[in-house]
């Protein structure tokens, strides 16, 4: 319960009440554009100085190759799943935005372990950074799958190396990986050069962006109406089976306390920008209501408000 009265994610529950209220309220969206680059600026900074301090361990090592592994997993097993009841198209869609991350989730759980005092290695940035493309590839070779079935959609199909380029150059990304990076050549000098830049603002700036997500958050809940029971159930159900999932590979393989939540978080979150972007373009049959609705009018909320604490929770308790 203490944790819904830090700042941030009472901005955030404000930002959904005055959404569903119809308020008039709103983020320029250059403003929102600037405030997420800015998160992830700080965020890739604070995990390069941190592997400047650490080095490339082979604890390092082992988090980056599990977090691979779920980026591989959570999609194949969404996509398994969600066909069950869904076409082909509407099912890689999904699977590969519950496959990928959110980038602000993952910030917001950072923020909560950094408030709690609980230790984590700076390098889950690089890992968040290595989860963001591979389920974006599976999904596309899905689709392009699918579309073979079909005869006449077989010419449509999206060029593999195109989507790959688009997922593996995208700024948001680029600019977390180059942050990282930057932090690892200054070390000690550059994070005291910057600390008043990606620590002192750190806090105030997410909970301006989590009032600008919860606003988007309500105003993107209507598209859930109508939509079947099961999707519902998966919004939810989906990432509490992804995170009971890397809480069983990071118990296995050793990973600490903090690692392991993060990891969970990771596996937990859904894409609701880099994906949806790429996805729109890439499976153009997919219906956007579905994997974007889904995304960031339920999980998202569900994640920010239940999932983090939840998450965090149950890793000191099995760890």
């Amino acid at each position: 319960m203490q944790s819904f009265f830090d700042p941030a994610i009472l901005f955030f529950v404000f930002g959904i009440l005055a959404g569903s209220l119809k308020s008039n309220l709103e983020i320029p969206p250059q403003i929102s554009r600037f405030l997420s680059l800015y998160l992830l600026m700080a965020l890739g900074l604070k995990g390069g100085f941190a592997l400047a301090t650490s080095g490339m361990t082979a604890d390092v090592l082992i988090s980056l190759g599990a977090a691979l592994c779920m980026a591989i997993l959570v999609p194949v097993l969404g996509y398994l799943m969600l066909r069950r009841f869904l076409n082909g198209f509407d099912a890689a869609a999904i699977a590969a935005t519950y496959g990928s991350v959110s980038a602000v989730t993952f910030i917001t759980a950072v923020q909560y372990l950094d408030t709690h005092g609980i230790s984590f290695g700076g390098h889950m940035a690089a890992a968040m950074a290595l989860m963001e493309s591979p389920a974006i590839v599976l999904a596309v070779v899905l689709a392009n799958h699918a579309r073979q079935q079909t005869p006449s959609a077989a010419a449509a199909n999206a060029p593999l190396g195109r989507i790959l380029h688009e997922a593996l150059t995208d700024g948001a990304q680029l600019l977390l990986v180059g942050a990282m990076l930057i932090g690892v050549l200054t070390g000690e000098s550059g994070q005291a050069a910057m600390k008043p830049f990606s620590v002192d603002l750190f806090k105030g700036m997410l909970a301006f962006f989590l009032l600008d997500m919860g606003l988007l958050a309500a105003r993107n809940m209507g598209k859930l109406r109508g939509q079947s029971a099961w999707l519902l159930v998966y919004a939810v159900a989906g990432p509490l089976v992804h995170a009971g999932i890397a809480l069983g590979l990071g118990c296995a393989l050793g990973m600490s306390v903090g690692n392991v939540a993060l990891l969970m978080v990771l596996a937990a979150s859904a894409s609701y920008i880099a994906v949806p972007a790429v996805i729109r373009h890439a499976i153009p049959e997919a219906n956007p209501s579905l994997y974007f609705g889904m995304s960031l009018g339920l999980t998202f909320p569900f994640n920010i408000l239940i999932g983090i604490p939840l998450y965090v929770y149950v890793a000191q308790r099995c760890l």
